[in-house]
Protein backbone atom coordinates (compact mmCIF):
# COMPACT_ATOMS: atom_id res chain seq x y z
CA UNK A 1 0.00 0.00 0.00
CA UNK A 2 2.74 2.37 0.94
CA UNK A 3 4.47 1.70 -2.45
CA UNK A 4 1.46 2.34 -4.41
CA UNK A 5 1.14 5.62 -2.02
CA UNK A 6 4.50 6.59 -3.09
CA UNK A 7 3.87 5.82 -6.88
CA UNK A 8 0.89 7.83 -7.24
CA UNK A 9 2.98 10.82 -5.44
CA UNK A 10 5.62 10.58 -7.82
CA UNK A 11 3.38 10.34 -11.19
CA UNK A 12 1.43 13.42 -9.19
CA UNK A 13 4.59 15.08 -9.08
CA UNK A 14 5.86 14.39 -12.86
CA UNK A 15 2.09 15.43 -14.36
CA UNK A 16 2.61 19.17 -12.10
CA UNK A 17 6.34 19.48 -13.20
CA UNK A 18 5.19 18.99 -16.90
CA UNK A 19 2.35 20.82 -16.85
CA UNK A 20 4.39 23.32 -15.44
CA UNK A 21 6.90 23.94 -18.47
CA UNK A 22 4.17 23.93 -21.13
CA UNK A 23 2.45 26.78 -18.92
CA UNK A 24 5.60 28.86 -18.25
CA UNK A 25 6.11 28.49 -22.32
CA UNK A 26 2.53 29.14 -22.96
CA UNK A 27 2.58 32.20 -20.57
CA UNK A 28 5.99 33.59 -22.04
CA UNK A 29 7.47 33.25 -18.42
CA UNK A 30 11.22 32.59 -18.73
CA UNK A 31 11.67 32.59 -14.89
CA UNK A 32 8.89 29.85 -14.22
CA UNK A 33 10.73 27.86 -17.30
CA UNK A 34 14.05 27.89 -15.92
CA UNK A 35 13.20 27.11 -12.95
CA UNK A 36 11.42 23.74 -13.94
CA UNK A 37 14.28 23.46 -16.18
CA UNK A 38 16.85 23.95 -13.67
CA UNK A 39 14.22 21.43 -11.43
CA UNK A 40 15.19 18.52 -13.83
CA UNK A 41 11.60 19.00 -15.72
CA UNK A 42 11.59 17.30 -18.84
CA UNK A 43 11.88 19.34 -21.64
CA UNK A 44 9.98 17.96 -24.44
CA UNK A 45 6.82 16.56 -22.55
CA UNK A 46 4.16 16.67 -24.58
CA UNK A 47 0.53 18.29 -24.06
CA UNK A 48 -2.84 17.08 -25.39
CA UNK A 49 -1.98 17.85 -29.18
CA UNK A 50 1.25 16.08 -29.07
CA UNK A 51 3.30 19.83 -29.25
CA UNK A 52 6.47 19.88 -27.55
CA UNK A 53 7.18 22.65 -25.53
CA UNK A 54 9.18 24.07 -28.34
CA UNK A 55 6.57 23.49 -30.73
CA UNK A 56 4.20 25.84 -28.54
CA UNK A 57 7.09 28.53 -28.37
CA UNK A 58 7.26 28.36 -32.40
CA UNK A 59 3.91 28.93 -32.73
CA UNK A 60 3.72 31.54 -30.34
CA UNK A 61 7.13 33.21 -31.88
CA UNK A 62 8.49 33.17 -29.09
CA UNK A 63 12.61 33.58 -29.88
CA UNK A 64 13.79 33.54 -25.98
CA UNK A 65 11.94 30.82 -25.26
CA UNK A 66 12.86 28.61 -27.76
CA UNK A 67 16.66 29.64 -27.46
CA UNK A 68 16.74 28.80 -23.91
CA UNK A 69 14.24 25.12 -24.33
CA UNK A 70 17.21 24.36 -27.45
CA UNK A 71 20.08 25.33 -24.96
CA UNK A 72 18.24 22.88 -22.90
CA UNK A 73 18.31 19.87 -25.65
CA UNK A 74 14.73 19.84 -26.78
CA UNK A 75 14.23 18.18 -29.52
CA UNK A 76 13.80 20.70 -33.40
CA UNK A 77 12.53 17.88 -35.10
CA UNK A 78 9.69 15.94 -32.63
CA UNK A 79 6.70 15.88 -34.53
CA UNK A 80 2.83 16.24 -32.98
CA UNK A 81 0.03 14.25 -33.93
CA UNK A 82 -0.06 15.91 -37.40
CA UNK A 83 3.32 15.58 -38.07
CA UNK A 84 4.34 19.39 -37.58
CA UNK A 85 7.91 19.52 -35.79
CA UNK A 86 9.46 22.66 -34.32
CA UNK A 87 11.73 22.74 -37.49
CA UNK A 88 8.86 22.32 -40.00
CA UNK A 89 6.62 24.78 -38.43
CA UNK A 90 9.24 27.60 -37.95
CA UNK A 91 10.23 27.01 -41.79
CA UNK A 92 6.74 27.28 -43.19
CA UNK A 93 5.80 30.12 -40.97
CA UNK A 94 8.88 32.56 -41.29
CA UNK A 95 9.59 32.34 -37.91
CA UNK A 96 12.73 33.00 -39.24
CA UNK A 97 14.87 34.00 -36.04
CA UNK A 98 14.06 30.57 -34.26
CA UNK A 99 14.48 28.83 -37.52
CA UNK A 100 17.67 30.45 -37.61
CA UNK A 101 18.36 28.86 -34.04
CA UNK A 102 17.36 25.25 -35.08
CA UNK A 103 19.09 24.81 -38.35
CA UNK A 104 22.38 25.60 -36.14
CA UNK A 105 20.91 22.61 -33.55
CA UNK A 106 20.55 19.95 -35.77
CA UNK A 107 17.41 19.91 -38.13
CA UNK A 108 16.52 17.45 -40.15
CA UNK A 109 16.59 19.18 -43.84
CA UNK A 110 14.82 15.76 -45.32
CA UNK A 111 12.15 15.96 -42.72
CA UNK A 112 8.46 16.26 -44.47
CA UNK A 113 4.77 17.69 -42.97
CA UNK A 114 1.74 15.95 -43.61
CA UNK A 115 1.10 16.79 -47.08
CA UNK A 116 4.93 14.94 -48.09
CA UNK A 117 6.45 18.43 -48.34
CA UNK A 118 9.50 20.14 -47.47
CA UNK A 119 10.20 23.21 -44.77
CA UNK A 120 10.73 24.69 -47.99
CA UNK A 121 7.82 24.21 -49.78
CA UNK A 122 4.98 26.13 -47.49
CA UNK A 123 8.14 28.88 -46.69
CA UNK A 124 7.55 29.66 -50.69
CA UNK A 125 4.02 29.20 -50.62
CA UNK A 126 3.16 31.08 -47.76
CA UNK A 127 4.94 34.36 -48.64
CA UNK A 128 8.65 34.07 -46.57
CA UNK A 129 11.45 34.73 -48.61
CA UNK A 130 13.91 35.01 -45.78
CA UNK A 131 13.48 31.49 -44.86
CA UNK A 132 13.17 30.62 -47.96
CA UNK A 133 16.19 31.67 -48.53
CA UNK A 134 17.59 30.29 -45.39
CA UNK A 135 16.41 26.51 -46.44
CA UNK A 136 17.67 26.79 -49.45
CA UNK A 137 21.55 27.78 -48.21
CA UNK A 138 21.12 25.07 -45.80
CA UNK A 139 20.46 22.53 -48.04
CA UNK A 140 16.75 21.57 -48.43
CA UNK A 141 15.99 20.02 -51.79
CA UNK A 142 14.84 22.69 -54.15
CA UNK A 143 12.92 20.20 -55.94
CA UNK A 144 11.41 17.77 -53.84
CA UNK A 145 8.07 16.79 -54.65
CA UNK A 146 5.41 16.61 -52.01
CA UNK A 147 2.18 14.22 -52.02
CA UNK A 148 0.18 16.94 -54.37
CA UNK A 149 3.02 16.75 -56.77
CA UNK A 150 4.16 20.58 -56.33
CA UNK A 151 7.75 21.65 -55.68
CA UNK A 152 8.35 24.67 -53.72
CA UNK A 153 8.57 26.54 -57.52
CA UNK A 154 5.33 24.93 -58.76
CA UNK A 155 3.59 26.65 -55.32
CA UNK A 156 5.41 29.98 -55.55
CA UNK A 157 3.35 30.48 -58.59
CA UNK A 158 -0.06 28.36 -58.11
CA UNK A 159 -0.46 28.65 -54.42
CA UNK A 160 0.30 32.74 -54.71
CA UNK A 161 -0.92 35.97 -55.75
CA UNK A 162 2.29 36.77 -58.14
CA UNK A 163 3.18 39.66 -56.57
CA UNK A 164 6.67 40.89 -55.42
CA UNK A 165 6.71 38.78 -52.63
CA UNK A 166 6.05 35.67 -54.31
CA UNK A 167 8.20 37.00 -57.08
CA UNK A 168 11.57 37.05 -54.36
CA UNK A 169 10.73 33.85 -53.30
CA UNK A 170 10.96 32.61 -57.24
CA UNK A 171 14.29 34.36 -57.78
CA UNK A 172 15.62 32.50 -54.60
CA UNK A 173 14.34 29.31 -56.11
CA UNK A 174 15.88 29.90 -58.52
CA UNK A 175 19.28 31.20 -57.69
CA UNK A 176 19.72 28.29 -55.67
CA UNK A 177 18.93 25.49 -58.60
CA UNK A 178 15.26 24.94 -58.93
CA UNK A 179 14.62 23.07 -61.78
CA UNK A 180 11.84 25.12 -63.58
CA UNK A 181 11.49 22.33 -66.10
CA UNK A 182 9.50 20.03 -63.39
CA UNK A 183 6.04 19.71 -63.97
CA UNK A 184 2.84 19.09 -62.00
CA UNK A 185 0.65 15.76 -62.43
CA UNK A 186 -1.22 17.42 -65.43
CA UNK A 187 2.01 17.92 -66.90
CA UNK A 188 2.08 21.85 -66.39
CA UNK A 189 4.85 23.80 -65.18
CA UNK A 190 5.51 26.71 -63.16
CA UNK A 191 5.98 29.18 -66.41
CA UNK A 192 2.90 27.62 -67.79
CA UNK A 193 0.98 28.04 -64.68
CA UNK A 194 2.71 31.96 -63.86
CA UNK A 195 1.44 32.83 -68.04
CA UNK A 196 -2.00 31.31 -67.28
CA UNK A 197 -1.86 33.54 -64.30
CA UNK A 198 -1.09 36.73 -66.04
CA UNK A 199 2.25 36.77 -63.71
CA UNK A 200 4.29 38.78 -66.30
CA UNK A 201 7.34 39.14 -63.37
CA UNK A 202 7.56 35.49 -62.82
CA UNK A 203 6.90 34.14 -66.32
CA UNK A 204 10.07 36.50 -67.65
CA UNK A 205 12.23 35.31 -64.89
CA UNK A 206 10.87 31.30 -65.60
CA UNK A 207 11.79 32.53 -69.76
CA UNK A 208 15.01 33.26 -68.69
Amino acid sequence: MRNLFLLGAILMSAGHANAAVLEAVQNRDLAALEQELSAGAPVDERNAQGQTALLVAVWNDDVETARRLIAAGADVNAKDRISDSPYLVAGAHGRVEILRLILDNGADLQSTNRFGGTALIPAAEKGHPEAVEMLVKAGVDVDHVNDLGWTALLEAVILTDGGPTAQRSVKLLLDGGADRSVPDRDGRTALEHARAKGYREIAAMLEE
